[in-house]
Formats: structure tokens, sequence, C-alpha cells
């Protein structure tokens, strides 16, 4: 990989800029954090070990590889439960600058989280996502590997959201590493190293109360089974939302959404 090095605050922050502008992490947040890893060790078979960050926060392993983080701030902060990916960018300040100027609001940052910087935002149309620089917790292709997650943003209209994520995050822009975007019918793809890591899809979206209807990030995790992933979350408190045969959405016990796709449809 192709590293650079960034002095922030007197700190040397090491960057991995062959994935700059792709999602490179997923973190959520909890009522219960008990609650929350008996679910997802038991929908996901993920173990969990506590991170740096204090008593409230975990960190979620898949084969020993780190692969998301668990905060159990939601009450506290009196923020919402919900899954929300974070892009790999350079630096934190301006792309939250970039977020501001076109229209995008900032719930938060940029903090210092070591081993680097992050920043909670919002698109124009209210969808949130997080901004991450600096080393990342696990190497871009072993947390691809591990966690095996791609997202997709729900929106109004898909084409006009790449345009806003495109100018954040340098997409198409020919620079060294960055991400390549593909225009479908009614969708985006983005693709980093040749591999696709996100979708933005049109369709219709409604206006609160509803979070999983209004425009939003989803998570995917891509998983052998479908159907036993289903069954768990029922037995230990969640919902299914929908399910077919390679792919189910589901709700947790505190109400964050997430979608599990047969690694065959991946």
């Amino acid at each position: 990989m192709n590293h650079t090095t960034h002095s922030s605050g007197g700190a040397d922050v090491v960057l991995t800029r062959s994935v700059f502008g792709a999602p490179c992490w997923v973190s959520l947040t909890s009522r219960d954090l008990d609650a929350t890893q008996d679910f997802y060790g038991a929908v996901l078979g993920w173990q969990w070990r506590n991170a740096r960050l204090g008593d409230r926060f975990r960190t979620a392993l898949a084969d020993g590889i780190p692969v998301a983080g668990i905060a159990g701030v939601a009450t506290v902060w009196q923020m919402a439960v919900a899954w929300t990916p974070y892009f790999a960018v350079t630096d934190a300040d301006e792309a939250v600058a970039r977020v501001q100027e076109r229209g995008g609001t900032v719930a938060v940052g940029p903090l210092s989280f070591p081993p680097g910087r992050a920043a909670l935002v919002a698109d124009r149309d209210g969808a949130t996502f997080g901004i991450w620089q600096g080393k990342l917790v696990t190497e871009w292709e072993a947390w691809r590997q591990a966690a095996s997650t791609f997202i997709t943003l729900h929106t109004r209209d898909a084409f006009d959201a790449a345009l806003f994520y495109g100018e954040i995050f340098d997409w198409a822009s020919g620079l060294p590493g960055c991400c390549e975007v593909e225009y479908a019918a009614d969708k985006v793809l983005l693709r980093s190293r040749g591999e696709i890591v996100a979708r933005v899809e049109s369709g219709p979206v409604e206006t609160p109360p509803d979070p999983s209807v209004r425009p939003h990030w989803q998570v995917h995790f891509a998983v052998a089974d479908v159907g036993p992933c289903a069954r768990a979350a029922e037995k230990y408190g969640g919902s299914i939302l929908k399910e077919g045969e390679h792919e189910a959405v589901l709700r947790d016990p505190d109400g964050a959404q997430f979608t599990v796709t047969s690694r065959r449809q991946h």
C-alpha cells in the first residue's frame, strides 16, 4: 500500500491513500452493550474485545480480525441507534469543510480517536455517515475479506447524491487510489481497487419519524446462509423486516437496521 504522513495537532498520522474515499469501517450505537454483543454474536458469529476508547466501547471480531465498532452511548449522547459507515479520507478537516460547503451538516468532530481522527456528518438529505482520517483499524483488504461488508445509500436521486459524495471524497478524480464510479439505470456503483464497495440507489423515501424509509446508508453483511441468521435475529430479540432466499433485512433489539446477503449473491 502507498502511505503518506500528515501532521495534525503535532502528531504524525499515517494515512492509507490507496483506499481514500472508500468505506473502511462500520460502527453501531447501542443502548445495551451486553444485549448487542449477544445478538450480533448469535446472528453473525462475532467475538468481542474491549476497545481503547473506554468501557462504553467494544470491537467486534470475525475470526480474530476487527470488523466493526459498537458504542454504548446512544442514551448518554442522545443519539439514534443505527449502523454508520465510515469513509477513509486524507484530511478530516478538509472533508468536513466540503460537506458543509455543499449543504451537508456536521454532528460531531473532527475529534481525535487514536489511531486517527473522526467526524460524524450527514448529506443534504439527512443520510448520516462518518469520516475517518488516519491508520485504519484493520488494513483495508483484511477488513473487506473478514467483514464482507458493503453499503447502500437509499436516497431520492442517486445521481445527485453521487455528485455530492464524489466532491467530498474525490471519486472518479483520477488521483492515485481514488474510487471509480459506474452509472447504471437508477443506481450508481462505487468501486475501489476493482471491487464494488458501495451502491447509491434512487427510490421513493419518506420523511421522519421512520428512519428506515428516509434517506439512509444501509450496511450489508455477506453471510454463508441467510436463513439461520434471520432465525437467530428473532430468537435474540430482533425482528425480520424482509426475507428472501438470498437476502434479509433485519432489525436488532435496539432498532438498528442492517441486511444480511448470501455470499453467492454478493
